[in-house]
C-alpha cells in the first residue's frame, strides 16, 4: 500500500511530534481510517519529504512523530508562471490541478472582458482558498515537495502593467509563431484567455505590453485543453517532461 502524503503548512524537523491540520487529520483518520503506527510521508513546501509514524489517531485530531528528513527536488528547470482566465464551473479546478501536476510554479487568476464569473470579496476569498487547497492535493498525489501559490485575482490590465513580470507568451491561434520555435528563457509567464477568449482589444492590450503571441496548432483548443497542452509542451521542450 501506497504511504499517504500529507502536507503540513508548518516546518517540520526529526523527532518532534505534530499535531496534522483538520483537513488532513480528517482525511487521515475518518477517510483513510489510519490507527496509530500506521506510516505517513509529510511535505511542509521546503522542498524536502518527511516521514513519519502516527502517534495516535481519531476522527478530528492525528499526532504524528517526525523519523527522517530528505531532500527531494523533483521541480523543472523551467520555472512557468500560468495567468489564467477565470473560466466557469470545474473547469478553472481542473486546469488549477493538472497545471500542477505538469510543474507550474505560480498561478495568477485573471478576470477578463468574456469571463462570464462574477467573484468579488467574500466569494472571491474562499474561492482563492478553496483553489489553493486544490494545488496542495496535487502537490500531494503529484510528489511535488514545494506548493506553488495561487495569487490574488486581478484584472488582465493589472497584469499587463506588472513591472517586473518575465516574458509572457499569449497563446492566440492566428499568430505567425509557433510555441515550438520560441526562445524560451528560464522563467516565463503563460497567459491563457478564458472561454470564448480574448476579446480584440485585449489582444491589442497584449500585443502593446510586449507579449509573444505564440501558436500551439491548426486547431483551436478550449481553455482548459490550451493551458495544459501548452504547459506540456513547454516542459518537453525546455524542462524535465520526457
Amino acid at each position: 500500500m501506497r504511504v499517504p502524503r500529507i502536507y503540513h503548512p508548518q516546518p517540520l524537523r526529526c523527532g518532534e511530534l505534530v499535531e496534522l491540520e483538520a483537513d488532513a487529520a480528517n482525511h487521515v483518520g475518518r477517510v483513510l481510517r489510519l490507527g496509530a503506527g500506521a506510516e505517513l510521508e509529510l511535505f511542509c513546501g521546503d522542498n524536502c519529504r518527511y516521514q513519519a509514524v502516527i502517534e495516535s489517531a481519531s476522527k478530528k485530531h492525528v499526532s504524528a512523530k517526525v523519523l527522517t528528513q530528505e531532500t527531494a527536488d523533483v521541480e523543472s528547470p523551467l520555472k512557468i508562471h500560468l495567468v489564467q482566465g477565470i473560466s466557469r464551473g470545474d473547469r478553472m479546478d481542473f486546469t488549477l490541478q493538472k497545471s500542477v501536476e505538469l510543474g507550474v510554479a505560480s498561478i495568477t487568476p485573471i478576470f477578463t472582458a468574456r469571463c462570464g464569473v462574477k467573484l468579488q470579496g467574500e466569494r472571491l476569498e474562499k474561492k482563492l482558498l478553496q483553489w489553493q487547497k486544490i494545488v496542495i492535493a496535487a502537490c500531494e498525489q503529484s510528489g511535488r515537495n514545494t506548493v506553488p501559490r495561487v495569487n490574488p485575482a486581478i484584472t488582465l490590465q493589472q497584469y499587463l502593467e506588472s513591472a517586473e513580470r518575465p516574458l509572457t507568451l499569449t497563446l492566440e491561434p492566428s499568430a505567425e509563431q509557433s510555441l515550438k520555435s520560441a526562445t524560451i528563457p528560464g522563467e516565463v509567464s503563460l497567459l491563457v484567455g478564458p472561454e470564448g477568449g480574448f476579446s480584440a482589444d485585449e489582444v491589442t492590450a497584449t500585443h502593446q505590453a510586449k507579449c509573444l503571441p505564440v501558436r500551439l496548432g491548426p486547431r483551436v483548443l478550449r481553455t482548459e485543453t490550451a493551458a495544459l497542452a501548452a504547459l506540456a509542451a513547454l516542459q518537453a521542450n525546455h524542462g524535465d517532461l520526457i
